[in-house]
């Protein structure tokens, strides 16, 4: 489960001293106590801008991949640990049984669908517009850009808690899920989604202050946040003390209240003008929300497609019975497990994509999306590799049932080793997104929906394939993806267009 939590605030308050370091070997005579607005240009008013600056400084001049991995490490590394929550809860679900786990499994992919909407999709056009405006040392740009994020979390936020409450119980249904297994599905998720609003408020605010270069606070965020729900999370489904047994619900009230709490003191924070960028209210006005959504609308499109494409194939799957779901379930977890494995390097060559695009340097912004995507190739690779030679490692901290057992392994064996294909095409959207186009995540996430889901579900449905089929159409649509991301890095209408913003 996607998790932050509160943060000290005598750590905050150098959320971008890692990048000022590296600012020594840049190699430049940028004057890094200047800040340039719309109009006029000025001292730096606080430390918080001062080590703004600096940053701007490493992403444009520094050496590519130190600075890449000074961005990346502390999302990555809070990010491992929020990957140990989503393990941890799975494993706690699957002691209470195979139809809570399969509840759990048939409302995953539309959490997962919140989640990458509000942190690649919409979080990514926030992020672009918010580096790309720093690029150009355009200050108050980059805060007003802050407050419409603020607006555009409640609205999205408030879609997702109405959809899950009027929506997902047909939804399920349709996935497959039965009697208790639809029953357990529905129950979580109404819990889930009722922290919808506050979880997109803390993800688009994190979003906001990575674009800045500012990645350590939304990483004590997401660091703490796994710190209390590991332990919070079992007392509440298995009962602790004066706490009752909750069940399958207790998974998602700890989920609401910890982003409720999260989200309170991160606007608190940011009001208080330590994060460098500074979130003030004020009246709207559409240009900003232009700039953020001709990135997050074709984006947010993509991690549609992206969600849709595992639904439609959990309910392929579906056909093959409640234990296939739940097999496949525990082993595509591991797909989305990626995604946040990325997600610190993917932000973080969006970051320096978007900056040095700002600054009119579009050279190197390309030579950042490639260095970042070969990293990213390289990381998932292994793992894929390893998971795909010993698939217990991964599925028996969840099950060890033999009915679900064999689809598990059948999809780990056939999908893992193309993990490689999949972060390079996740880091390579991420750097069109950065550059200011959006289009082409949503073209990738099209062709992995037409080949995954459309003919991934008639060649069950239709023509009777069995899983290790419906898994080789699943790891064909991660080439066809990486393609065309990759073709995103050749196509030069869209660095000329990137130029030119």
């Amino acid at each position: 489960m996607n998790s932050s939590s509160n943060f000290a605030s005598a750590a905050v308050a150098g959320a971008t001293v890692n990048l000022a370091e590296s600012v020594e070997s840049a190699g430049t005579d940028e004057p890094l106590v200047m800040i340039h607005t719309d109009a006029t240009i000025l001292a730096p008013e606080s430390a918080a801008d001062r080590h703004k600056m600096a940053a701007r400084a490493a992403m444009l001049n520094g050496p590519i991949f130190p600075t890449l991995l000074k961005l990346a490490i502390p999302t990555m590394s809070v990010l491992i640990a929020q990957t140990a929550v989503n393990v941890a809860e799975a494993a706690y679900v699957g002691h209470l049984g195979s139809a809570p786990l399969a509840g759990v499994a048939l409302v995953f992919p539309v959490f997962m669908l919140m989640t990458t909407m509000s942190n690649g999709g919409i979080g990514s056009g926030v992020g672009s517009a918010v580096s790309r405006a720093i690029g150009a040392g355009r200050k108050h740009d980059a805060d007003a850009l802050v407050f419409h994020a603020l607006a555009l979390a409640v609205i999205f936020g408030l879609a997702f808690t109405a959809g899950a409450l009027l929506l997902g119980p047909s939804l399920y249904h349709a996935m497959g899920g039965e009697n208790e297994a639809l029953e357990a599905a529905v129950h979580y998720s109404a819990w889930l989604f009722s922290g919808a609003i506050p979880a997109w408020i803390v993800n688009l605010i994190a979003s906001a202050l990575r674009g800045s270069g500012n990645v350590r606070v939304p990483a004590i965020v997401t660091l703490a946040g796994a710190v209390i729900l590991i332990p919070t999370s079992p007392a509440l489904i298995f009962g602790f003390g004066p706490i009752p047994r909750l069940g399958i619900a207790g998974a998602g009230i700890a989920f609401t209240t910890y982003y409720t709490i999260a989200a309170l003191l991160l606007l608190r924070y940011m009001m208080s003008g330590r994060a460098g960028l500074i979130l003030k209210f004020g009246s709207l006005h559409s240009s900003y929300f232009k700039d953020i959504l001709k990135v997050g609308i074709p984006s947010a499109i993509g991690t549609v497609m992206t969600n849709f494409t595992v639904i439609a194939v959990t309910g392929a799957v579906g056909l093959f019975g409640i234990n296939a779901i739940a097999g496949y379930g525990t082993a595509a977890r591991l797909d989305y497990v990626m995604i946040p494995l990325l997600f610190g390097l993917a932000t973080a060559v969006l970051t320096m994509v978007g900056v040095n695009v700002g600054a009119g340097d579009v050279a190197r912004a390309k030579r950042v999306a490639w260095i970042g995507g070969f990293t990213g190739a390289a990381l998932t690779e292994v793992i894929g590799l390893v998971v795909a030679l010993f698939p217990g490692l991964w599925l028996h901290m969840f099950t060890r049932d033999p009915l679900v057992l064999p689809v598990a392994e059948t999809y780990l064996h056939i999908v893992a080793p193309f993990y490689g294909v999949f972060g390079l095409g996740l880091v390579l959207g991420f750097a069109a997104q950065g550059a200011g186009q959006g289009i082409w995540p949503l073209l990738g996430a099209t062709a992995r929906m037409l080949i995954a889901a459309g003919i991934g579900w008639l060649a069950v449905a239709k023509f009777g394939a069995g899983m290790p089929v419906l898994a080789a159409i699943v790891a064909t649509s991660f080439l066809a993806t990486a393609a065309v991301s990759a073709g995103a890095m050749f196509y030069k209408p869209l660095w000329k267009a990137a130029a030119r913003q």
